[in-house]
C-alpha cells in the first residue's frame, strides 16, 4: 500500500514501484520518497551481486507531449534511466549489472479504461 509490490514468476523477482512513489506527473526526476525506497532496494541488490537488474519504465496510454518528452515512451525510458543512474552513482551498484528499458504503454498490467487501471500501469 506504499507503492511497492514484489512478486516472483518464471524464476525472476519483480519489484514494482508506482509512479506516485517515484515521480511527479510527467517528470523523470526521482522524488525524495522514491530515493528512500531505492536506497532500501539497492542495499538488497548489493547483497545479491549475482542478480542482473533490468529497470523498466511503464506508463498508461494517456498521451503526453512536452518540451522534454515526445511521448510516453520517451518518459518511460527517462524514468528507467534516472533510477539506473541513482543505483550506480549513489548506491554503488555495479553498472555491468544494470540495464534501463522503457516500455511506454505497451505492456500494461491492467486496463487503461479506468483511473485505477491506469494507475497500475504507471510503474517502474
Amino acid at each position: 500500500n506504499k507503492g511497492l509490490t514484489i512478486e516472483q514468476k518464471n524464476g525472476k523477482v519483480y519489484v514494482s514501484m508506482s509512479d506516485k512513489l517515484m515521480f511527479a506527473s510527467g517528470k523523470a526526476e526521482v522524488q525524495e520518497k522514491g530515493k528512500e525506497a531505492l536506497k532500501v532496494l539497492a542495499n538488497v541488490l548489493k547483497q545479491n551481486d549475482e542478480f542482473k537488474i533490468l529497470v523498466e519504465g511503464h506508463t498508461d496510454n494517456v498521451p503526453i507531449s512536452t518540451s522534454k518528452f515526445k511521448d510516453n515512451w520517451d518518459l518511460s525510458v527517462a524514468r528507467a534511466t534516472s533510477m539506473v543512474r541513482l543505483l550506480e552513482e549513489k548506491h554503488d551498484v555495479n553498472p555491468d549489472r544494470l540495464t534501463a528499458s522503457g516500455r511506454g504503454e505497451y505492456e500494461p498490467k491492467a486496463s487503461n479504461d479506468t483511473a485505477a487501471g491506469r494507475a497500475k500501469n504507471r510503474r517502474t
